[in-house]
């Protein structure tokens, strides 16, 4: 199983739908998290925090949602908020397992968190390829980079990041097993002015756009050194123009991800089509990457 994860090509009306999807969701996570909270205080309500959930869940569908101060959520997908209850109720299974030592969830905030779940309810639904991708229960949308195949998914996450949105799902496959002739082994070294150098004499550079986007990241970074920023605590909100830094901050940020994403993904990819056996040699990252 792998994932497949595209860029969506949306309008501004898409983008302020998605977004209240995702506060939908926000809203819903945290509103489960406050009541579950509260309830451990109670002596008289006992049970596990999933049977406590289930329970919260039914009030909200059928008593919370119909109230005049929440008819606002029946405009959103109720596909979203099952998700956003599944998620809070795995986040509470994986932080009360001792083996896998994960904090208890905590409530999401909507400067970090932004980010929603649908699924189809009907089972697997047929993803087609090219340029667009029909989402169930949102409807069909376009995307910058086409599906190469036709694939089968059932849950669909999307997510903001750097102003833009994407939608991943998971795809079921088999590993295709390739047929090599040769055997090579090669040796790897992280170096410090050179990302590695291997041991049959090929070297491998890190690329210069990381360093031109990380120049870049500095001078807006210097440039904007007193304006307004915000602190929460001290009652200071932030001003106009920092809302606009913060989204070129992202942008640069994103950019950067990007590059090194690329360049690793490229790099192992042709290491595994060369080599056979990979050892590594040094342990220090390369100062090049950094």
């Amino acid at each position: 199983m792998y994932a497949i994860k595209r860029e969506l090509k949306l309008n501004n009306k898409q983008k302020s739908f998605f977004a209240g999807c995702a506060g939908f969701s926000r809203f819903v996570y945290n509103h489960g998290l406050s009541l579950l909270k509260s309830t451990w205080d109670i002596p008289e309500i006992s049970g596990s925090d999933s049977k406590r959930l289930d329970a919260i869940k039914k009030v909200f569908t059928n008593l919370t949602k119909k109230q005049t101060e929440y008819l606002w959520t029946n405009k959103y997908s109720s596909r979203i908020y099952q998700n956003a209850f599944r998620d809070l109720k795995k986040a509470f299974s994986r932080g009360r397992e001792p083996k896998i030592k994960a904090e208890l969830p905590r409530f999401k905030k909507k400067k970090y968190n932004c980010s929603f779940t649908v699924d189809s309810s009907n089972g697997k639904v047929l993803v087609k390829e090219g340029k667009r991708i029909k989402i169930p229960t949102l409807g069909t949308f376009r995307l910058k980079e086409a599906i190469p195949y036709n694939c089968v998914s059932q849950t669909f996450t999307l997510s903001r990041e750097a102003e833009k949105w994407y939608v991943s799902f998971a795809v079921s496959g088999c590993k295709i097993p390739e047929m090599k002739h040769s055997y090579k082994k090669v040796g790897i070294d992280l170096g410090v002015k050179t990302f590695a150098t291997l041991s049959d004499g090929n070297i491998l550079e890190a690329p210069s756009s990381i360093k031109e986007a990380k120049t870049k990241l500095g001078k807006i970074q210097w440039r904007n050194r007193n304006k307004v920023l915000g602190n929460r605590r001290s009652g200071i909100s932030a001003s106009k123009n920092a809302v606009k830094y913060y989204q070129k901050l992202r942008k640069k940020h994103k950019k950067i991800t990007n590059i090194r994403e690329d360049f690793l993904q490229k790099t192992t990819t042709l290491l595994a089509k060369t080599y056979q056996h990979i050892l590594k040699v040094g342990s220090i990252m390369p100062m090049a990457y950094r």
